[in-house]
């Protein structure tokens, strides 16, 4: 098997960055669409390792989270049936945590839209941060327990000192 060398793998990497599509890409770098495809999880798996290793014990002030909703294979009122209720077969929800001022991603986790995947998704921004923030939302009913869990409440936090 051919093995990218680094100077195609950046090419390649520069051009997705730009916002080229997949096919445009492999046009540009001259390389076949698979390789193009082939390379995005490596590409996935080595951001993600670097946003666990340098995304920590930021001193942001303000964070703002949200959900953005997708769907995959087609949207829930469409799976078939032997595949309703599976992960990555219909709605699909990106959590996201932005600083507002530096425009940093702090944390984001792919999942539902329940209150476990809120849960998971707090702790996580809890972990990568310093010190107290304001937390702004859209409001929705499952970050209530998830911030409680993941920040604790005042008198929790006042008692501790």
């Amino acid at each position: 098997m051919n093995k990218l060398n680094r100077p195609k793998r950046v090419q390649i990497i520069s051009a997705l960055v730009e916002g080229n599509s997949l096919r445009a890409t492999a046009r540009m770098c001259d390389v076949a669409f698979n390789t193009v495809l082939k390379l995005l999880p490596e590409i996935g798996t080595v951001c993600a390792e670097y946003q666990n290793r340098v995304i920590r014990n930021l001193s942001c002030k303000r964070i703002q989270c949200d959900e953005i909703w997708s769907f995959c294979y087609a949207k829930d009122k469409n799976v078939p049936s032997a595949l309703r209720g599976q992960f990555g077969f219909g709605d699909v929800w990106t959590w996201v945590a932005i600083d507002p001022e530096s425009k940093l991603v702090v944390s984001f986790i792919v999942g539902d839209r329940t209150a476990s995947t809120a849960k998971v998704f707090m702790e996580d921004l809890a972990s990568r941060l310093a010190n107290r923030v304001q937390l702004t939302t859209d409001g929705h009913r499952a970050y209530l327990s998830a911030v409680e869990s993941a920040f604790g409440s005042k008198r929790r936090l006042r008692d501790a000192r």
